[in-house]
């Protein structure tokens, strides 16, 4: 079954940021993942929320998930970001 990992950010420091983006889609891949959503415009349609990045991947499974996750390359580009963010909020999520 699928595993969604979903991240909702918030960028302080975007050069800094880019590092990470340079590092971690080859974490994603290396876990047999992709992504589904990086960036990108979003619309409120109920509710409070309004975030201000989010980035969605899917993996084959929820242990392909946490092995990106605690991976070395993944461990790398999340000391690149570190101070790049305002906050940095990661869920994985079964899929159906």
């Amino acid at each position: 079954m699928n595993a969604y990992v979903i991240v909702e950010i918030k960028v302080s420091d975007p050069a800094r940021y880019e590092q990470y983006k340079v590092l971690s889609p080859a974490a994603v891949a290396a876990a047999g993942g992709e992504f589904v959503v990086r960036g990108g415009q979003t619309e409120v349609l109920e509710g409070d929320w309004h975030p201000t990045r989010l980035v969605m991947l899917r993996f084959p499974d929820a242990a392909a998930a946490r092995s990106f996750y605690d991976s070395p390359a993944y461990r790398e580009a999340r000391a690149a970001r570190a101070g790049a963010t305002e906050f940095f909020n990661m869920v994985v999520v079964d899929g159906v």
